[in-house]
């Protein structure tokens, strides 16, 4: 425990409970035992929260800020070249690496490799519930893909879970909305041109 801020703990305490001649008899000193407890309260480092079922298996990595905590793999994300049910990209696996929020939405990093050291993001994908959802415009509604009908479409797998987290996690992830924004083509070394959203309800289905 730090000593400093025992110190000071201790003196805003009996500071806030010193009673003088004018205090009413109605306002009774703090016992030793409630004083301890609020020095407790303030000096105790409270527990870091997170999503257990969105991030079950937690890590801290200061670089990576979180987003190694979720790692989503799924097709089907990537604007083909073509409209020819076949193309190349649309089976190509974008790698969503996710942090889960307090407010229940979720943030991807989106990779076209992986997430390794010199791997950069080519764009994210925000989620978010069907609650959230339902609240937005409906002329937003258009940009965003449910994830109970787009999860099988994906193929979308857990691949650092076990199959009983994977399990337990599928739930949560299909009652969510998801809306893709990329600044990057996977080919280019730098972000060019504007960056664009990708309706991925609308892109051609391929098994």
């Amino acid at each position: 425990m730090n000593l400093k801020l025992l110190i000071s703990a201790i003196l805003l305490i009996t500071s806030s409970n010193y009673v003088n001649a004018e205090t009413p008899a109605t306002e009774i000193q703090a016992t030793p035992a409630e004083t301890l407890d609020k020095i407790k309260d303030l000096v105790t480092p409270r527990a870091k929260v997170y999503n257990e079922v969105m991030n079950p298996r937690q890590k801290e990595y200061p670089n990576h800020l979180g987003f190694n905590d979720l790692h989503i793999q799924a097709i089907r994300h990537l604007k083909p070249d073509t409209h020819d049910v076949n193309d190349p990209k649309l089976q190509m696996i974008v790698h969503h690496h996710c942090k889960a929020y307090e407010d229940s939405t979720l943030l991807c990093l989106m990779f076209h490799s992986g997430m390794k050291d010199q791997d950069k993001p080519m764009g994210f994908e925000y989620i978010i519930t069907t609650a959230q959802f339902n609240a937005l415009p409906e002329s937003e509604k258009k940009y965003w893909h449910y994830h109970l009908v787009e999860v099988p479409r994906a193929h979308a797998t857990f691949p650092d879970l076990t199959a009983e987290e994977g399990a337990k996690l599928l739930p949560a992830i299909n009652e969510t909305y998801g809306k893709v924004i990329y600044f990057k083509q996977p080919q280019d070394e730098m972000p060019l041109g504007e960056p664009y959203i990708m309706i991925v309800q609308d892109m051609p289905e391929q098994d």
